[in-house]
């Protein structure tokens, strides 16, 4: 019996201790692929010279703050009787993509720099010289006169999996082969102003300095340039982006062969399918770009593309969400030919545009619209107004009513004064708005619960806008 309790305490003690052992062997060792890969890393510090005339920049922590004693190094104090013109320094990190002495790193990062001083893991030193930049994607490609010098090797990062191991090496605040690892968090995600990359997320560690370093997946291969981090304070909260390897290399190749990148561009000004705008234009699901507007004289009008499509596909390539388009489109050589299947008042249409190429970015000027009298408010809680002859052709608009108040509940909250409405669509039908007579008489129309959306123009831009259930106001 002595032994039998003997037996089970050591079969007990056994199945205590399996998972934590087992969990101590699923840990990531990240030695090898650090000792490997670590020597194509770079450390990246540029200088560039402030001319006359310009106060330094202060210091945006206190003297005690930790962060001040590693700044300070950077942004040189004003001191009486110093000259106008001074040196400023920032650091980075890139990578070695080929042997020849080739490196990656983001544009960010060599931005207006008068000196590149690109850093080995061996100690050496070199001085780098831009071939060129591309700052839609942040991507830049440098040169020291080198040879025989280590590479990284390159991953796929379409075959990333969420959740799985990453590695980062690089030099945080200066601290040169720093290595950080994480996850995985999220793929293809799209950031404010960034439409031609579908950054990866990770929780790994990332800071100023980081910038422009290499993120490994664990067979040692990079599948991302570290380029931006979300913080509120300036450093890691655990919300890093990197640029696929694929996206850079593709953009490195055409900076190397001409030193600049050129993008296709339709003339399209688009936005997301939401599920009760794919509801009105009778969409089984929400999926494509919503064309706002057309660019007139533009490749899309040219293809016969019209404002209220939802392209479904381009070049063959399906069009999940309206982020997916302007990578597409900006990936499609300028001057070729490619399909575009749209949806259209219920069904598929299938049409070739010629690809444009995307020009140097310019500012448009806003345009002013003009004030019109106060007229009662409709069935929507709308209050509109004609559009005088000089509007339309100052705005160059067929039709549409100015919207001069909003009087309604918060479903109506999208639609602001100046808005312009153009157009009003009810279960996939699109009908034109020339008046506001008209407009009250369509909208006495609308059953009760019944999604309606209008497409508006606001400034220069267009837009659709759906009310929800819309109903007599209350």
């Amino acid at each position: 019996m002595r032994f039998q309790r003997l037996l089970l305490a050591f079969a007990l003690a056994l199945t205590l201790a399996a998972p934590a052992h087992a969990q101590m062997r699923e840990l990531p060792d990240f030695t090898d692929l650090v000792e490997k890969q670590g020597a194509a890393v770079a450390n990246i510090s540029t200088t560039q010279v402030v001319h006359g005339g310009r106060s330094l920049p202060q210091l945006p922590f206190d003297e005690d703050d930790p962060m001040f004693e590693f700044f300070k190094r950077f942004i040189p104090r004003q001191q009486p009787g110093t000259p106008r013109d001074f040196e400023t320094k920032s650091l980075g990190s890139g990578f070695i993509v080929s042997p020849d002495g080739y490196l990656l790193t983001n544009a960010h990062v060599v931005e207006s720099a008068e000196e590149i001083l690109v850093k080995l893991n061996d100690k050496r030193e070199f001085k780098a010289k831009v071939i060129g930049t591309d700052k839609r994607t942040d991507i830049a490609l440098i040169k020291i006169e080198a040879s025989g010098l280590p590479t990284v090797r390159l991953g796929d990062p379409s075959k990333l999996r969420v959740g799985e191991w990453v590695v980062a090496i690089g030099s945080p605040f200066g601290f040169e082969n720093s290595v950080t690892a994480g996850i995985v968090s999220a793929k293809g995600r799209s950031l404010p102003q960034e439409n031609f990359v579908p950054f990866i997320q990770t929780d790994v560690a990332i800071n100023p300095g980081n910038s422009g370093g290499p993120l490994f997946n664990m067979k040692g291969e990079v599948v991302g340039i570290n380029s931006q981090i979300y913080s509120r304070t300036g450093g890691f909260m655990g919300l890093s982006f990197a640029i696929p390897i694929d996206v850079a290399m593709e953009i490195q190749q055409q900076l190397r062969t001409s030193g600049k990148v050129t993008r296709g561009r339709i003339g399209v000004v688009i936005q997301e399918v939401t599920k009760e705008l794919a509801d009105s234009f009778g969409l089984a699901k929400a999926a494509g770009a919503l064309v706002n507007s057309v660019e007139k004289g533009g490749p899309a009008e040219k293809a016969g593309i019209e404002a209220g499509d939802v392209i479904l596909k381009f070049d063959g390539k399906p069009v999940g969400a309206s982020s997916d388009l302007p990578r597409i489109v900006g990936n499609t050589r300028p001057g070729s030919k490619a399909g575009v299947q749209v949806w259209r008042k219920g069904s598929t249409r299938d049409l070739t545009v010629t690809v444009g190429e995307i020009p140097d970015d310019k500012v448009a000027g806003r345009t002013q619209k003009k004030a019109a009298p106060e007229v009662a408010a409709n069935r929507l809680g709308l209050v509109l107004s004609e559009l005088t002859p000089e509007q339309r052709k100052e705005l160059k608009v067929a039709g549409g009513v100015l919207v001069e108040e909003v009087r309604a509940n918060g479903s109506r909250a999208d639609l602001r004064a100046g808005d312009i409405i153009l157009a009003v669509i009810v279960k996939g039908v699109t009908n034109e708005v020339k008046s506001v007579e008209q407009f009250n008489k369509l909208a006495a129309q609308f059953e009760k619960g019944t999604n309606v959306t209008l497409l508006i123009r606001r400034g220069e831009n267009q837009s659709f806008i759906t009310l929800k259930g819309a109903d007599k106001q209350g």
